[in-house]
């Protein structure tokens, strides 16, 4: 089941993927973040296990770091950037009723996607 793929700001790795969660491994490089995005069908439990990260949840900037969490709900903006100076790897899991890459709505993205 582990399928791995890279992405401009660092890779992701399939942990889970059963009907109503999927579970993955993201690293961030330094410096990096995905998408400012939301989605219609799921919702999004981070737990950072290394590094220093900056959420930014519905406009509001949060910091975590290894051992924190945050919770995204259905529909809510959001991004996590690594502030940090070495990778940030968290694990996020999805629940919900789709879970593919076409349910993400990009606001912005560094990467001109």
């Amino acid at each position: 089941m582990n399928y791995k793929e890279e992405r401009p700001w660092g890779s992701f790795e399939n942990l889970l993927d059963e009907e109503y969660c999927k579970v993955k491994r993201l690293i961030i490089k330094p410096g990096h973040r995905p998408s400012y995005q939301y989605h219609h069908k799921r919702s999004e439990h981070w737990v950072v296990v290394q590094g220093f990260a900056k959420v930014t949840l519905d406009g509001e900037e949060i910091q975590l770091v290894a051992g924190e969490n945050i919770f995204i709900p259905i529909g809510s903006s959001h991004r996590i950037e690594n502030v940090g100076d070495d990778e940030l790897i968290f694990i996020e899991v999805q629940c919900g009723t789709y879970f593919g890459e076409d349910d993400i709505v990009r606001l912005e993205d560094d990467y001109k996607r």
